[in-house]
């Protein structure tokens, strides 16, 4: 993993042709100001093993372009930096490294004069060895790829070489890109299809031409809200945005008639036919005959029969009767998701060094951010059957209330139930206790975080994933199934780097409660069949914008301490198997929840033994963690009430709530901002204005 960031000034760039809209007035805010040491900083916790910087110059002489590194460059050279026709590429790594077996630092240049610096997983499209890095394997490939620089297609028609966009699109895994091609002049950036890695964008503006990447916002929202009293919105919130996920360059050329610098962004699609099928995630079948529906109603009294058969048998009886009650459809997924989470944990020659003087036996390579719910227990019982019997795994839960809330409870029945289905296995619950006394810090931070995204409920669920990730907690003295609290807790901060997380699960398989309303509003305007198209399209808009609302947020909260995310429910080959199965195989919402919403999870889970977690409801993150109705509806929004409202019930008559406005208050903002009461749109600063919903 990397954080990776791009500074690029001296360049005229033209957005226009980009597909969206890159010239909004919303961009045109008061100027962010940060340093290289803000910049460095921010990365440098996503990267602990190496921070480095590199600074490539383009000079235009006689409408030719030269380029170099101010590496060994002579101070007079350095003065010729600031001419006109004189542009500044700076390039930022910092690197946390996984695999390999040489320490690599970034960015990496090679012997063509060609810039690297990349934040990725390479799970597939490519064969690997154990030993090879992932970025030196791309560095090598990208330099054999054709030079002009604008080329769409997987291969070049005229060189027969292979293009940027055709080498990037073929891979499978997680990823975010900078890349100066020297030969061609040409930056090229992007993110998967997906947007499971970060990468933040500021475009040119007319107020300010700078162009920046980068994985992380620089600075804290809160601090430059607190610091600039212009009218224009809270600074940073309208500097930076997601990159759609995509393929770009930018073409560096000389403009004829001044001389100086220019460049058109481009955006290219992706070359991989199966990956434009997912990310246009269209379903086989998704309206069912009258046939299908027959078989439907058959199987689910089967399903039902041996779900009671499990429950009233002990779980030490003989399963076969109920396994193969369990359609084909979950066999198969169960089979695509232990691969999944087999190629994100196979052990490479890193992890088999000792390092910081960590024993052996005490390495804990992988962990997984664990609720006791069913999509952490699925991932925990498929690490259990991939990962090396001699290491231990570490289960990261949250809690802001003890062992009182939910997630605690839930958390130490699912830690019962693994030990009974992987007795071997050494398992450690990490209880991981948040202190309100705190919370004024740590949301000023991971609001710093979160930027771009800006609701409440970002912030909520971006505290839980940053206290979660950092894996600082206690652990029993106990290891038995005995959840006796008065157990001795012993200090305890897991070493993980790589922390497994169950984000996509809700998306396809029908989580949410918005997917169940969606099917009801169907199946009462509809009677024949077609309430299922209703469904499938609700779930297809939360697939296709989870990069904007999701795993931007999630990976840049993660990846704070150190750690890297890895989603084996977002695999490509996974993703592909969930569209290939009819949607009433995946989920039955005639059914009450935690039986009919994510059927075919469920399904996989009652094959893996999981008894217990196959009928656990579903929790959102910030109800599951209590942060909105015990650690900020009712401490900071309440202070915050009072302080602005003079009581709580004076707040909510004036439809005040409890949203982020109430943060920025007691951290010492002056203002209030216009919300709606799911999202927060660009705000805007109103004088003496309280806050609305919409």
């Amino acid at each position: 993993m990397c954080g990776i960031a791009l500074i690029v000034s001296g360049i005229r760039i033209d957005t226009s042709s980009l597909p969206f809209d890159s010239t909004s007035p919303t961009r045109k805010t008061e100027k962010l100001f940060f340093s290289f040491d803000d910049l460095k900083a921010a990365l440098w916790r996503r990267g602990p093993d190496s921070v480095c910087d590199k600074k490539l110059l383009l000079r235009s002489e006689e409408n030719l372009i030269s380029s170099f590194t101010t590496d060994g460059v002579s101070s007079a050279e350095r003065d010729k930096a600031d001419d006109i026709h004189t542009a500044k590429l700076h390039f930022f790594g910092a690197t946390l490294q996984l695999r390999g077996i040489n320490p690599l630092i970034q960015p990496v240049v090679d012997t063509l004069g060609n810039v690297l610096v990349y934040n990725g997983e390479i799970f597939g499209g490519y064969h690997l060895a154990s030993d090879c890095n992932d970025t030196e394997f791309l560095m090598r490939t990208l330099g054999e790829c054709c030079s002009c620089g604008s080329c769409s297609a997987g291969h070049c028609v005229e060189c027969g070489k292979s293009s940027v966009v055709g080498v990037l699109s073929a891979i499978k895994g997680p990823w975010a890109i900078i890349y100066w091609q020297n030969s061609s002049r040409t930056i090229w950036f992007g993110r998967d299809g997906f947007g499971r890695r970060s990468l933040l964008v500021h475009w040119p503006a007319e107020d300010n031409s700078t162009f920046l990447l980068s994985s992380v916002s620089p600075v804290s929202p809160v601090q430059q809200a607190a610091e600039d009293e212009t009218q224009n919105g809270i600074g940073c919130f309208g500097y930076w945005e997601e990159l759609p996920c995509g393929i770009y360059s930018v073409h560096v050329d000389v403009s004829k008639s001044s001389g100086y610098l220019i460049a058109k962004v481009n955006m290219h699609e992706y070359t991989n036919a199966m990956l434009n099928e997912l990310i246009k995630w269209d379903r086989i079948s998704v309206d069912p005959s009258s046939e299908d529906l027959q078989t439907y109603c058959h199987n689910l009294s089967r399903e039902q029969l041996a779900i009671q058969m499990a429950s009233s048998e002990s779980v030490s009886n003989e399963t076969g009767s109920v396994q193969s009650a369990i359609p084909e459809p979950a066999h198969i997924l169960l089979n695509a998701l232990k691969e999944s989470v087999l190629r994100r944990t196979s052990l490479y020659t890193i992890y088999q060094a000792v390092k910081s003087g960590i024993r052996q036996e005490e390495f804990v390579p992988v962990a997984i951010l664990f609720s006791g719910g069913l999509d952490s227990m699925i991932l925990a019982a498929l690490l259990d059957k991939c990962l090396d019997p001699s290491y231990e795994i570490d289960l990261l839960n949250v809690s802001f209330d003890g062992h009182l809330a939910p997630d605690r409870q839930s958390a130490k029945a699912g830690l019962n139930e693994l030990r009974r289905v992987a007795p071997s296995r050494k398992w450690r619950l990490v209880e991981i206790d948040a202190d309100l006394s705190d919370l004024v810090f740590e949301t000023s931070h991971v609001m710093s975080l979160i930027n771009p995204a800006n609701t409440y409920m970002d912030l909520n669920i971006g505290i839980a994933l940053w206290l979660a990730s950092g894996g600082d907690g206690w652990v029993s003295d106990a290891n038995t199934f005995d959840n006796d609290d008065n157990h001795v807790r012993i200090k305890y901060k897991s070493n993980a780097k790589i922390l497994l997380v169950g984000s996509g699960a809700d998306e396809q398989c029908a989580g949410y409660g918005r997917h169940r309303t969606s099917y009801r509003r169907g199946r009462y305007y509809c009677d024949n069949g077609t309430f299922w198209l209703g469904l499938h399209e609700e779930m297809k808009l939360d697939m296709q914008r989870i990069w904007r609302r999701n795993l931007g947020r999630d990976d840049r909260c993660i990846a704070d301490n150190g750690k890297e995310a890895r989603f084996p429910f977002l695999d490509e080959d996974v993703i592909r198997l969930l569209l290939d199965i009819p949607l009433w195989e995946v989920a039955n919402l005639d059914q009450p929840s935690g039986i009919g919403d994510k059927k075919i999870l469920r399904e996989v889970a009652e094959l893996l033994g999981l008894y217990e977690a196959a009928v656990l409801p579903k929790r959102a993150i910030q109800v599951r963690y209590q942060i909105v109705n015990r650690a900020f509806g009712s401490r900071i929004a309440r202070e915050s009430n009072r302080k602005n409202f003079g009581s709580n019930r004076a707040a909510n008559q004036a439809s005040a709530g409890s949203n982020l406005d109430c943060i920025l208050e007691l951290l010492g903002n002056k203002h209030l901002y216009l919300m709606g009461s799911d999202h927060i749109f660009m705000p805007q600063r109103f004088p003496n204005a309280k806050t609305l919903r919409a």
